[in-house]
């Protein structure tokens, strides 16, 4: 899908990583976004396909030592790297010392003396020998002082409808220069953007989008995303609960047997796109109490005792 390094998205991004994550973290990031953008889960989303292969693509390039180093070589080719001084083989070795030391080695001049006449007799008094004005070789010139390149990173809140149509940001740099773009239609809680190279120093500067409401939903493109906490014995035995959208709560019924990281659905209360409407997407969470009542503990003992004969 990335055929050519230089022109890929952030990869890092795609999975919502910091660069640079370890294997392990780059395997369950692409299980999990693989699993929230797998086609048969989204019916009539039209972004979730485009999505999954990125996800894949990413993941298969991050995950391959050799085209990972690629794709971080066509980065750098992007301006983010320095430029190979000697590419094109070795220069003079003054020039390799600009390099080394960041300037050049002055060449030695002879220094030039202007001696007053001796006096006679083979030299004067103690005291009051003659005055003599040496010539000065100037030093030269100390190096520029570099400016260490440090990428920074601005939170930014969106609302969903201005994450689904595209929103105007106006950013003021630390040095005080004043930046202006726009986020992408079909922008996610989560996203990171890049502005590449505006740090003074040659840095990039990120933005954090957050896209979410007061109820606890977030927005990705034109799906809805929410995460519905439940006790063991709502999971085990099924329920009923209210769980909110964007027109307001509405009663979902969760399955008995539900484990933490199930995902439910709710047809058309996402967001909509001209002809298009996303979903809700529900995953849900265990939640485990930290303190339990004597009866509580009683009868989980009781159930741990009685899976604990099922495995006899």
């Amino acid at each position: 899908m990335f055929s050519d390094p230089s022109q890929a998205p952030d990869l890092w991004a795609v999975l919502g990583l910091e660069p640079g994550a370890d294997a392990a973290s780059l395997k369950r990031a692409f299980r999990q976004q693989a699993r929230l953008w797998h086609p048969d889960l989204n019916g009539n989303d039209p972004v979730a396909e485009e999505r999954f292969k990125a996800v894949n693509a990413a993941y298969a390039i991050l995950s391959d030592p050799g085209r990972r180093q690629a794709w971080e070589l066509g980065q750098g080719s992007n301006g983010r790297g320095p430029q190979d001084r000697f590419a094109s083989g070795f220069p003079e070795f003054d020039d390799y010392l600009d390099v080394l030391f960041g300037r050049r080695e002055s060449r030695s001049e002879p220094e030039h003396s202007a001696e007053g006449p001796e006096p006679e007799g083979g030299g004067a008094p103690q005291g009051q020998g003659p005055e003599r004005s040496w010539g000065v070789t100037a030093s030269p010139q100390p190096p520029a002082p570099v400016v260490a390149s440090v990428d920074a990173e601005t939170v930014v809140e969106l609302t969903p409808e201005q994450a689904l149509a595209g929103e105007r940001i106006e950013l003021e740099l630390s040095d005080g220069t004043l930046l202006e773009t726009w986020t992408p239609p079909l922008a996610g809680d989560g996203w990171r953007l890049r502005l590449a190279g505006v740090v003074a120093g040659g840095g990039d500067h990120f933005l954090q989008l957050r896209v979410r409401t007061p109820e606890g939903l977030r927005i990705d493109g034109l799906r809805v995303l929410y995460q519905l906490d439940l006790t063991p014995a709502d999971a085990v035995l099924g329920c009923r609960v209210a769980v909110p959208t964007l027109e307001g709560p509405v009663q979902l019924r969760v399955p008995a047997g539900s484990s933490s990281g199930r995902l439910l659905r709710l047809r058309g209360r996402g967001l909509e796109w001209g002809s298009q409407r996303g979903d809700q997407l529900v995953e849900i969470r265990l939640v485990v109490p930290e303190e339990l009542s004597e009866a509580e503990e009683a009868l989980y003992r009781r159930l741990q005792q009685l899976a604990s004969e099922a495995e006899l």
